[in-house]
């Protein structure tokens, strides 16, 4: 069993920045991949963004070159930095984990959510 405890996010203006946080405790969580997702209001949870157990990246286009993912396994925290931010970023943000070592974009694969963090980008 894996908990999953998110901290960051909040409110930001349009361009500024905001870092997203996931401090995982129970089973070793770097052997996981992890996830970034958001929901807008009336819309579909949507992949954001993903870390593979290896540290490979993977990023939705809506992010890509805005957003880092990262990882301290020391910490079993992943970590979701997020660059130049735009109204359309509002949502809450989940991170998730995966019993697997390969990132997916489909949420439906991960097993593991994070309690879900309000970021607002307001113009």
């Amino acid at each position: 069993q894996v908990h999953l405890v998110q901290s960051g996010g909040g409110l930001v203006q349009v361009g500024g920045s905001l870092s997203v946080s996931c401090a995982a405790s129970g089973r070793t969580f770097s052997n996981y991949a992890t996830g970034w997702f958001r929901q807008a209001p009336g819309k579909e949870r949507e992949f954001v963004a993903a870390i593979s157990w290896s540290g490979t990246t993977y990023y939705a286009d809506s992010v890509k070159g805005r957003c880092t993912i990262s990882r301290d396994n020391a910490k079993n925290t992943v970590y979701l930095q997020m660059n130049s931010l735009k109204p359309e970023d509002t949502a809450v943000y989940y991170c998730a984990a995966r019993t697997v070592a390969l990132v997916n974009i489909d949420p439906n694969t991960y097993a593991y959510w994070g309690q879900g963090t309000q970021v607002t980008v307001s113009s």
